[in-house]
């Protein structure tokens, strides 16, 4: 059969006219399909051209299909076309153990849908992005369409459904709380100013306060949703936007409470993510197991250990160090054979006022950090929960009760023990993928540098 185009234009349709019903099959899901034809619809990812054939790649959302294209005409055709151009393609699906997933098109019918403009600014059909980061991050529109990029995001949105699955399965309702505020929610200067009508408002740093105020409603709430940091970091783990995944509580023993979700939680995002088995082969990743129990450390202990192996006395220090966060990883994996590891009770100077201190050393606080391979990526713990106790913690760090007086009137009025944690999903993907930067799990990041695309 000899292969047939058409000019962009046929593919639109005007007014009064009825769109096609011709249902289309998506290239992973060619192999179902052998000795049927069948519609394909997407991009031209890439050509191979020999000698009698043309070998055309056109990729859709779920992958990519192999075309034998042996018409010459066709073949002058479709080697003209800039990379990017939009097809459809209607073809035999025929067994072929070379081809993507084992299958290829015989016989092709092609359409142009829309033709690309030119070449795209950067390469696609390479197994990996050979361009720098900031061409990448520049061209973002189109360096996304690599299979490898979206590949990541793709464990993004498994691993979110995998987090909500797992929050309602424990009676959690989900949430969406305001992002702008009138008062910085962690204290502190890291917040970005807004102009709301003539008002001073911030974009949130975290929906710590609401959550906290639904968990009084509730009980157990949860949200997923961007939130801001104006810290004027410039490394390869802060962004100024990043998507945080929330939780909070109530009726909790104490902070270990909130630990045993984080590993439910855990569990659950890792087992949705496995289920996307084309990504995770693509990228080679090693699925983590999640313990039974994971691994824990205070983090006094912590810094004795750090101190003890690498002859640096930090024992003193109210913090780990990002160097310290990845010699403790190594530590967990040889010690407990385990990529995850709580750190618990830091020093109350480095948590927010409304974190609840350790009853038995008040200068510690019911509080935790998870590492995974090496690098914090949830932070978590219980609540102050009496009214009296918030009057004086903001009275010690000066912090004035008026503009916090919505918050305040939540635990004038019966608030039980409670706690949560917040995940940074990029960073939390960064480092399931190995990326060593977490600018390349992130959509379109937002940093010191980057307000576009």
């Amino acid at each position: 059969m000899t292969p047939t185009f058409s000019v962009p234009q046929a593919a639109q349709s005007s007014p009064g006219q009825s769109l096609p019903t011709e249902s289309r099959v998506w290239a992973a899901d060619l192999a179902q399909h052998a000795g049927e034809r069948v519609l394909l619809n997407g991009w031209l990812h890439h050509t191979r051209e020999l000698k009698r054939v043309l070998f055309l790649l056109l990729r859709d959302g779920s992958g990519v299909a192999q075309i034998v294209v042996e018409a010459p005409e066709a073949r002058a055709l479709v080697a003209a076309l800039p990379r990017e151009s939009v097809l459809a393609v209607r073809g035999t699906v025929v067994a072929s153990p070379a081809a993507p997933g084992g299958v290829e098109l015989h016989e092709p019918t092609i359409e142009i849908i829309e033709a690309a403009a030119g070449e795209p600014p950067v390469e696609l059909f390479r197994p990996e992005p050979g361009e720098q980061q900031p061409t990448r991050l520049e061209h973002a529109a189109v360096a996304l369409r690599h299979p490898r990029v979206r590949a990541a995001h793709r464990l993004t949105a498994a691993a979110v459904e995998g987090f909500r699955a797992t929050m309602r399965a424990h009676r959690f309702v989900e949430i969406a709380t305001p992002k702008l505020v009138g008062e910085a929610t962690e204290g502190g200067a890291n917040v970005f100013p807004v102009d709301f009508f003539g008002r001073r408002a911030y974009l949130a740093q975290s929906p710590q306060l609401y959550k906290q105020m639904m968990a009084g409603v509730f009980e157990r709430v949860f949200e997923t949703a961007p939130a801001f940091r104006a810290e004027p970091h410039d490394t390869a783990r802060h962004l100024s936007q990043f998507l945080s995944l929330d939780a909070e509580m109530a009726f909790i023993a104490d902070h270990t409470t909130v630990m045993a979700m984080v590993t439910e939680a855990m569990r659950g995002m890792i087992a949705a993510v496995a289920k996307c088995e084309a990504e995770v082969a693509l990228l080679g990743i090693e699925v983590p197991v999640v313990p039974v129990a994971i691994p824990q450390l205070h983090i006094t202990e912590a810094l004795a250990l750090v101190s003890e192996a690498t002859g640096e006395d930090v024992r003193h220090e109210p913090d780990l160090a990002p160097a310290h966060e990845r010699w403790l990883g190594e530590w967990a994996k040889a010690t407990h054979g385990s990529y995850f590891l709580f750190v618990t009770g830091y020093p109350m100077v480095k948590r927010p006022f409304y974190t609840h201190p350790d009853p038995a050393r008040p200068a510690y606080s019911n509080s935790f950090d998870l590492l995974f391979r090496g690098l914090e990526v949830v932070t978590g713990g219980q609540r102050l929960h009496r009214l009296a106790d918030y009057r004086a913690a903001m009275a010690q760090r000066g912090i004035p009760e008026a503009p916090f007086a919505g918050y305040l009137e939540t635990f004038a009025h019966g608030m039980p023990p409670h706690g949560g944690f917040a995940l940074g999903v990029e960073r939390w993907i960064a480092r399931l993928t190995g990326a060593e930067n977490v600018r390349e799990t992130t959509l379109f990041p937002r940093d010191l540098h980057r307000l576009t695309p």
